[in-house]
């Protein structure tokens, strides 16, 4: 029988944090407590903010915390070819949609549809507004122009049609603890509320939605372990699993780590570094007991 696998998949656009720390020290834990494998996979698609240099950064902080892990690590910028094929089987089965509307141009359609109906429009569990379709902003002719302009675009899941290829509700198994004690809890799993989400752009093949389930197949993990902040997306995997007929995993959605004002620890928002808590003195140890772990963890 196949041994366990997890992975921490951080992306190096920034160095680690609290947070960061909380889930793969979690991820080597549940490693360990199962007798399994742990990966470290370099989520590094976006070209113009991961930079060597911050994936050396994660890589030392990783080792400083003391995990140990496999060799050599997933990148997934030298798996384009993967994501491709993934994009190129769901354009087969007709659920790739090519959409040319700008964010500015989906805010204002959206403001405007508002006040037309009166009420708000649709948000995803984001926050952000649902897509309104080019056809509410642009005509047949305009498609057809930036088309042949080769305007900007993005590639996005019709959900509707997605939909309507699953034969059954889709759901996940949730693991209850961070021991991965217990059977799992089967919850059911909503990705309209996603609408039509984005899987690739013309400067970027990818999308994390579907780089993430791509990647956990073709490392054959067991375990996803990964923060609250994820739990709603987990709806679109397991969409994108059953439509590319790909494993599903067992998911475990910790806790996170918040500051002061309860908002969720962000590289993008300048929150205190694991190298700089290193550099101020901070220890391991010290780092486990501040985010709530046995120093021995």
């Amino acid at each position: 029988m196949s041994r366990p696998v997890l992975r921490f998949a951080p992306s190096p656009n920034g160095r680690l944090h609290l947070g960061h720390a909380l889930s793969a020290l979690l991820n080597a834990r549940m490693a360990r407590a199962l007798g399994g494998r742990l990966l470290v996979r370099i989520e590094d698609i976006d070209a113009a903010r991961c930079t060597p240099e911050l994936e050396a950064g994660v890589l030392e902080d990783l080792a400083w915390l003391g995990l140990d892990w496999e060799r050599p690590v997933r990148r997934q910028s030298e798996h384009f070819s993967d994501y491709r094929a993934a994009l190129d089987r769901l354009a087969a089965m007709g659920l790739l949609r090519k959409t040319f509307l700008t964010r500015g141009e989906i805010a204002r359609a959206v403001a405007r549809l508002e006040e037309e109906r009166g009420a708000p429009w649709p948000c995803d569990p984001d926050g952000a507004p649902l897509y309104p379709g080019d056809e509410a902003v642009l005509s047949p002719a305009e498609i057809a122009a930036r088309e042949a302009q080769g305007a900007p675009f993005a590639l996005r899941l019709d959900m509707r049609a997605a939909l309507g290829r699953c034969k059954a509700p889709l759901s996940w198994q949730e693991l209850q603890d961070d021991e991965a004690r217990g059977a799992p809890s089967r919850l059911a799993a909503d990705p309209a509320r996603w609408g039509d989400v984005v899987l690739a752009r013309k400067d970027t093949p990818t999308s994390y939605h579907l780089s993430v389930v791509v990647d956990d197949a073709r490392q054959g993990v067991t375990h996803v372990v990964r923060g609250k902040d994820l739990f709603e997306a987990t709806a679109v995997h397991r969409l994108l699993q059953v439509l590319l007929g790909l494993p599903e995993p067992l998911y475990r959605h910790h806790r996170l780590i918040l500051d002061a004002d309860g908002r969720k620890l962000s590289k993008s928002q300048g929150d205190t570094a694991l190298a700089e808590l290193r550099a101020r003195g901070a220890t391991p140890e010290e780092i486990r007991r501040r985010i709530g772990l046995d120093p021995d963890a």
